[in-house]
């Protein structure tokens, strides 16, 4: 066959064990989620349930700092302090951004997108709870079936495609609230529902003493939970606080997708 062809096989060999197989299984319809899990009765109501990530799978001594945009009226905020900090830190950070903050700082968004250290998730269109029967949290109403649920966090993950050509791969609802048929809907869409281990701000009420104290207070593989839409809250000023003892305490910051999450 001469040495061109061997050249040729080699190059096929080396294409085919570049490809990730696993993509390469089909996900389930809309129309077959919708008829798998409707009529199931959820059993949990809360930021932990039966199937959400809390912290990090790892027993070396990182954090994985995430930062919430929620949107709507009172939450279509930027806190370019925190954000300029984590930056001039060098500090890699998760941000789950929701539908309506992105339609409300598109030219902001663009900006967070093109940074090397961000990296940019799912918090639902409407920032709404993750629920199929329309439970409500802090006023909050969820989805009221499977398919109000898909399209919350569907069409975010769709709309953040199109805005960065790259799919999310984590999803926190509005509120962090779950039921565990909601968690499914999501894992069938093919997405890892994350909360937290440590509330790092509380929906960026806590002053700036208290983020400090809620940093420091973290313990190695811990996923911290603030917010980068209030500008007028403690967040940044108690990172900025807690940031050089976290260091000096042996901790590194890092993204969800560095690691395994459980």
């Amino acid at each position: 066959m001469g040495p061109y062809f061997n050249i040729l096989i080699l190059l096929f060999v080396l294409f085919l064990g570049n490809i990730d197989w696993g993509d390469c299984q089909e996900r389930p319809t809309k129309e077959e989620i919708i008829s798998a899990f409707s009529g199931k009765v959820p059993q949990e109501w809360g930021e932990g349930v039966t199937g959400v990530r809390t912290k990090l799978d790892t027993d070396q001594r990182v954090i994985a700092l995430t930062y919430d945009a929620c949107g709507g009226p009172k939450g279509n905020g930027y806190d370019a302090r925190l954000i300029n900090f984590l930056t001039s830190e060098a500090i890699p950070v998760t941000l789950f951004i929701s539908g309506r903050w992105i339609d409300a700082n598109r030219k902001i968004f663009h900006e967070l997108t093109r940074n090397p250290l961000f990296e940019i998730e799912n918090h639902g269109l409407n920032h709404k709870p993750c629920s199929v029967n329309g439970r409500s949290v802090h006023g909050v109403k969820g989805p009221s079936s499977v398919a109000d649920l898909i399209i919350e966090i569907e069409q975010n993950a769709l709309k953040i495609q199109s805005l960065t050509h790259c799919k999310p791969r984590y999803y926190r609802p509005g509120t962090a609230y779950c039921d565990e048929i909601g968690v499914e809907v999501a894992n069938a869409l093919g997405y890892e529902v994350v909360s937290f281990s440590v509330l790092g701000d509380a929906g960026a009420a806590y002053s700036k003493g208290q983020v400090q104290e809620a940093l420091l207070n973290a313990s190695p593989a811990s996923i911290i939970l603030m917010h980068m839409n209030h500008p007028e809250s403690g967040t940044a000023d108690g990172m900025i606080k807690a940031v050089p003892d976290l260091k000096k305490h042996g901790f590194k910051f890092v993204k969800l997708s560095e690691y395994p999450l459980r």
